[in-house]
């Protein structure tokens, strides 16, 4: 597989390597915070503490990134078709094998430790991907070719549906972006966009409106452009198409997700008003992130964060606790960051020269963007609970290090630049 020759190891983007050290350490302050022991009895080298662990993941986490800018850059692309299969075969034992906490069979045992392949499984199919539609046989607006780029990035979401964990199998949308970056007709995403769009009104207003909506908007476009000879049947078909959609929403809704998932959509459409339940998460985060005004309450003086009024406030709500105790400045600056990263990222991939790093890059710029904005919206109450952590940021040791991994392939593609052709 080789190791790096010394001309490479200087060529590092360390801009990019600073932000993550930025966001680890802003991230682990905040699950100190959010989990210390409030008596202060506990040993910090206990590790019991969550904090204390954390801190074991970004050690072995900095083996990782050793590790992989030891390879020689064309390893990940040589191996990628190996890397993906067994990313797939490791998510298809779960049901044999895999251990179910809180719900879902997501993690293999290691005694005290968990190990979710999901969260590796990301950059074993952004690696396929930027193999596939690298290759000089692909042509993306092919219609067979783009079928079996949707099958790469499907395949993986397919396994992590069932476990059941839909936030996770969500992520895979963002592979949207590195298609639409090479060629993908624009129709794809404008289709996307519309069925979410029509989904959640007629939720949130019922299909009745909708309709109405539909035929109106139908009706307008027709009478605008009626001296038109050709494509007038479009007219008819897509407004057909959409309103057998939105009747069939209420059964998807009702068939497809599970109560619990329901329950949150409701919860954020303000069909349901529970706070004791379901939106009890939500609206305890919401009360943190208010309470912290401009400045915060400071450091370890989080009211909600001290009181463990949000739960699970070191995963998935980790922000809570920025924004309680850090403020409107302490949480404008890590939004500053991961806008930074990601705006960064996809800087450094327009500049590459292999068509396959560069793929690479928008599909890791794309998969942070999803978990930025999902979890974000999570916590501030705009987007319902799915369970997607902050990168870099919330505890635990699998997504630590399967965003590591992800990000420093991409380190290392870039550090190669130099010698592409």
């Amino acid at each position: 597989m080789g190791i790096t020759s010394r001309n490479n190891r200087g060529n590092f983007d360390w801009l990019l390597i600073v932000i993550f050290l930025a966001l680890i350490g802003i991230g682990w302050v905040n699950i100190y915070s959010a989990s210390i022991d409030p008596s202060g009895v506990s040993d910090f080298f206990d590790l019991n503490n969550l904090y204390t662990r954390q801190l074991l993941f970004i050690g072995l986490s900095l083996l990782i990134i050793i590790f992989i800018l030891s390879l020689d850059a064309k390893f990940f692309e040589r191996f990628a078709s190996v890397i993906y299969v067994t990313s797939i075969l490791s998510l298809l034992g779960l049901f044999i094998f895999g251990k179910n906490i809180s719900g879902a069979t997501s993690w293999y045992s290691f005694g005290s430790f968990g190990l979710q392949p999901s969260e590796f499984a990301k950059a074993a199919t952004a690696l396929a991907l930027a193999k596939y539609l690298s290759d000089i046989q692909t042509d993306v607006k092919s219609f067979v070719h783009q079928l079996r780029a949707f099958v790469i990035i499907a395949l993986p979401a397919i396994c992590i549906v069932p476990q059941p964990d839909p936030g996770s199998a969500l992520v895979y949308a963002a592979f949207f972006f590195p298609l639409y970056r090479e060629g993908l007709s624009g129709i794809y995403l404008i289709i996307g966009s519309i069925t979410i769009a029509l989904f959640v009104l007629t939720l949130a207003f019922g299909p009745i409106y909708i309709i109405a909506g539909i035929v109106l908007i139908a009706l307008f476009l027709l009478i605008k452009n009626r001296k038109k000879r050709f494509g007038k049947r479009y007219y008819y078909i897509l407004p057909l198409v959409s309103i057998v959609f939105v009747l069939s929403v209420n059964y998807i809704f009702q068939n497809v997700f599970e109560q619990r998932h329901r329950d949150r959509f409701n919860v954020v459409l303000g069909k349901e008003v529970d706070m004791k339940s379901i939106g009890y998460n939500t609206y305890q985060s919401e009360i943190a992130i208010g309470n912290g005004g401009l400045t915060g309450k400071g450091f370890l003086k989080g009211t909600q964060t001290k009181g463990n009024f949000v739960p699970e406030q070191h995963t998935d709500y980790i922000f809570s606790t920025v924004g309680e105790e850090w403020g409107f400045l302490g949480s404008s600056l890590v939004i500053i960051l991961f806008v930074g990263l990601m705006l960064r990222i996809i800087f450094l991939a327009e500049r590459q020269k292999s068509q396959f790093s560069r793929i690479y890059g928008y599909s890791i710029a794309g998969i942070l963007f999803i978990h930025f904005l999902v979890n974000i919206g999570m916590v501030t109450g705009v987007f319902p609970t799915v369970g997607i952590p902050l990168p870099f940021f919330s505890y635990g040791g699998s997504g630590l290090w399967g965003f590591t991994i992800l990000l420093f392939i991409f380190v290392k593609l870039d550090s190669n630049r130099v010698n592409e052709w």
